[in-house]
């Protein structure tokens, strides 16, 4: 990371094409992340909704070994997110994080990444900015997941930390970014 100080804001989009291995799931999500390495703070904003099952679990797993794809171990608290919505097919999740808390991992990821909170920050920060780390929601009727997204940077230009935003408002804001910087490209 970065010596100076830095607020860094990734977006995922979930869905169940890109869990591994597929599966074929009508449910969908966005998750925002924003990692503070002054305050060492990480925070989640996840909206998500038309999933097939009841949700069970979520947290984020890291680092695969290519960017983009494969599988990781959980990285973050086990077995959830504390607070999670548990048993619905729709919702919305907004928290932070104090990421120098051992609480706020997986013990096994820390063991496995220096043996300490700082150290373990550092690996999923790095994780996060290489595209290696990914958000997933697990369900009743898909234990291994049924809607995940690869955390991607966002421009500077992204206001932060964002409001919780509703799944529509969510979904519609990624859109108008997304669409925003295509015609900027074509632009140049």
């Amino acid at each position: 990371m970065a010596a100076s100080a830095k607020v860094s804001i990734f977006e995922a989009i979930l869905d169940g094409p890109s869990e591994d291995p597929p599966v074929n799931s009508p449910g969908t999500g966005t998750a925002f992340l924003t990692t503070d390495d002054v305050l060492n703070t990480l925070r989640l904003q996840v909206s998500f909704g038309d999933l097939i099952g009841g949700t069970t679990v979520a947290h984020i797993h890291a680092p695969t070994a290519v960017a983009n794809g494969g599988v990781a171990g959980v990285a973050t608290t086990v077995p959830t997110f504390p607070f999670f919505p548990t048993g619905v097919t729709s919702g919305t999740y907004d928290q932070t994080f104090d990421m120098l808390l051992a609480s706020s991992y997986n013990p096994t990821f820390i063991n496995n990444n220096g043996g300490s909170p700082a150290t373990a920050q550092a690996a999923l920060f790095s994780a996060i900015f290489e595209g290696k780390a990914y958000l997933n929601i697990h369900t009743t009727e898909f234990g291994g997941g049924e809607i995940r997204g690869f955390f991607q940077p966002q421009p500077e230009s992204v206001p932060g930390p964002l409001p919780l935003l509703g799944v529509g408002a969510a979904f519609g804001w990624s859109r108008r970014l997304r669409n925003r910087q295509r015609q900027k490209a074509k632009a140049d």
